[in-house]
């Protein structure tokens, strides 16, 4: 009987013992209520309370992550869904205010906190949304978020939440409008191509035109050097004739004979070919007017030749 008693006894003991011991781990505080009425705050560490009036509450202060899907319709009337991501923590700054501090604030005023950041949230995107045409909420995607944050950040820390960031990961078109806007783009790009196309093909013309003109500038200068230096030989050719006790009609003679001679040479060098030759050298005629006059003579026959 005795030992039940003493079993007893230290069962009483370890139960009071640990109704009054708690220990708080690190980024955690409690909530002590005594009676059901706020006490205080308790940090990390080891503590002791009165058992079985005091009650203790976990708060946890770590920063949570949530993840949220909306959705809007765009200035040109396009819905879309966007996902959105929070970071948020519970404050816990003013924790030596006690009550009205942010860990009081997150347990006595809020019973779901993220279903109403969610609702600030939705409330908040659906007032810049339809601000912005489709175009306009991709480029301003981080300015969106940005603007929203600032406006949820400010009611949720009334509850003793601190809203860290808010950020939309993604944004999610209908199906159609999707596959729209790929034939979009797919055109632009295919527009682009053929303009590059078109203005490679144009330099390209007028580069080969630019070569051309500038080979041709060249060949004409060429020739034009050359005639010159034909003309000046020539000169030199016939001063050097008339200094050898002719005269200027006989030297002019002799040049035109040589260069005939020359003439029929450069002919002979190409092969089997026709060449039409004046009657005679003496003669002022022209060699089409003695073609002429070979067609209108009377064959040796004296039959007249044909019309």
């Amino acid at each position: 009987m005795t030992i039940f008693l003493v079993i007893v006894l230290l069962v009483v003991v370890a139960a009071v013992v640990l109704s009054t011991a708690y220990v708080v781990r690190q980024q955690h505080v409690a909530i002590i209520e005594r009676l059901g009425r706020f006490a205080g705050v308790a940090g990390p560490g080891f503590h002791v309370k009165v058992p079985f009036i005091d009650r203790t509450f976990d708060v946890d202060l770590m920063t949570e992550d949530e993840h949220m899907t909306f959705d809007a319709k765009t200035s040109d009337n396009v819905t879309i869904e966007l996902d959105v991501s929070i970071q948020y923590h519970v404050d816990s700054s003013d924790l030596g205010q006690g009550e009205g501090s942010g860990v009081w604030k997150s347990f006595y005023t809020l019973k779901d906190p993220v279903a109403q950041m969610k609702d600030y949230l939705a409330d908040a995107l659906r007032s810049q949304i339809p601000n912005r045409s489709l175009d306009e909420v991709f480029s301003e995607k981080d300015a969106i978020a940005q603007s929203i944050d600032q406006v949820v950040a400010k009611k949720m820390l009334g509850y003793g939440y601190v809203l860290v960031t808010t950020l939309i990961t993604s944004i999610r078109l209908p199906k159609e409008v999707q596959e729209s806007m790929n034939r979009i783009i797919a055109s632009k790009n295919n527009l682009e191509s053929a303009t590059n196309d078109a203005n490679a093909a144009r330099a390209k013309t007028v580069i080969a035109a630019k070569a051309r003109a500038e080979a041709m500038a060249a060949e004409g200068k060429g020739i034009a050097d050359q005639r010159v230096a034909i003309a000046e030989g020539i000169k030199e050719s016939i001063d050097t004739i008339k200094g050898a006790e002719m005269t200027s009609a006989e030297a002019n003679r002799l040049f035109e004979y040589t260069q005939w001679v020359d003439m029929m040479n450069a002919y002979a060098q190409r092969g089997a070919s026709t060449v039409v030759l004046p009657s005679g050298f003496e003669s002022a005629a022209s060699v089409f007017e003695q073609v002429l006059a070979a067609r209108q003579a009377p064959p040796a026959g004296g039959a007249k030749p044909d019309a």
